[in-house]
């Protein structure tokens, strides 16, 4: 029995992409798979299409219960409601959630990569007011810019706004933004995060009806506290074919693994990390049970796709180790660029031997 935990965009590909040679169950604390690049436009009010992980699985059995225990030694998964799950081999995919370790983020601030959070911020700011933005990467842009409309002040809070975009990427987002009317405020940190705004390492307090939290990630400790190798992150540290380093008859793929390219570089958290990595474990796994020794994780990246609202992106093209390039594409078309691939990759999890280049 092969069983993987969690059903994001790693783990429900490398679940189908097993389940038609193996004997696969896949274990989820829900029924749907969640759009996680999406969750910024629930946050705006905009309404998603539920995704019952019924209807995606293919020759694979769904166990719906939340991950709270791993036994490497007798290979079982608890559950919280008592059930435990054995397995012969293990693919952990469980993901991350937004590093809320900031004194009163987990109190008072809304994780948007989080479904009933980013809920919970679409009703909150249902009449308008003012919501800080925390973080400057891609996931603090696209929620800043999706926010923007009439009755909502948005201020974003960051180090530095898309500090891995290239210097034309940048500008376009800035453009944007002041279009849209986005505050930005750079090169300052947050130091705590109260109920009505936050807190700057400056002394200064930022006045918000609500603080959208998209600054950092964090993976789960159950990898770390069941004894298997992780590194300082608490990511699950995994060899070239994707196996814990630890354990032989575990696998990490997506967010809560650290996986590396071949010349040693750590791969980021991202879809476009995840895809391909899992497709890479599933082979592993394949071969090994057919005593076949598999091959290293050959992996490249191509671009970084940003919404900025409905009617402009930003695709960043970037080199192979993720270097931006100065080369961009905005405007509508960027818009159909990037709906494209987020479509595509709903049908990529149906069909997962489809090469993935997102």
């Amino acid at each position: 029995m092969i069983v993987v935990l969690g059903a994001g965009y790693a783990g429900l590909m490398v679940a189908n992409a097993l389940g038609r040679k193996a004997d696969v169950r896949l274990v989820n604390e829900r029924d749907t798979f969640v759009e996680r690049v999406r969750l910024h436009q629930l946050a705006a009010g905009q309404e998603l299409v539920r995704r019952p992980l019924a209807k995606l699985l293919r020759g694979v059995g769904l166990e719906v219960g939340r991950v709270v225990a791993l036994d490497p030694a007798a290979r079982t998964v608890g559950l919280a409601d008592g059930r435990e799950v054995g397995y012969d081999t293990l693919v952990y995919a469980l993901g991350s959630s937004g590093d809320l370790s900031t004194p009163g983020a987990a109190e008072h601030a809304y994780d948007v990569g989080v479904p009933a959070d980013a809920a919970r911020l679409r009703d909150r700011l249902a009449g308008g007011g003012t919501v800080a933005v925390v973080g400057g990467g891609l996931t603090g842009i696209e929620t800043a810019a999706e926010l923007a409309r009439p009755d909502l002040k948005v201020v974003l809070l960051t180090d530095r706004l898309g500090a891995g975009l290239s210097e034309k990427g940048r500008a376009h987002v800035a453009a944007v933004f002041a279009r849209l009317g986005v505050e930005v405020r750079e090169g300052v940190a947050v130091e705590r995060v109260r109920a009505d705004g936050v807190e700057l390492a400056s002394g200064d307090h930022v006045t918000a009806d609500a603080v959208a939290w998209t600054a950092g990630f964090r993976v789960p400790d159950l990898a770390r506290d069941a004894g298997i190798e992780v590194d300082a992150a608490g990511r699950m540290v995994v060899d070239e074919t994707l196996r814990s380093v630890s354990h032989p008859d575990v696998y990490g793929v997506g967010d809560a693994a650290a996986a590396r390219m071949p010349g040693g570089q750590e791969l980021r958290m991202a879809c476009a990390t995840g895809l391909p990595s899992a497709q890479h474990a599933a082979r592993a796994i394949l071969a090994r049970r057919a005593g076949r020794e598999p091959g290293a994780l050959r992996f490249r990246y191509f671009n970084q796709c940003i919404s900025l609202g409905r009617t402009d992106a930003l695709i960043q093209f970037v080199d192979r180790d993720d270097t931006p390039r100065e080369r961009i594409l905005t405007g509508r078309l960027a818009v159909a660029y990037k709906e494209a691939i987020v479509r595509g990759v709903v049908v990529a999890e149906r069909h997962p031997w489809i090469p993935t280049m997102i």
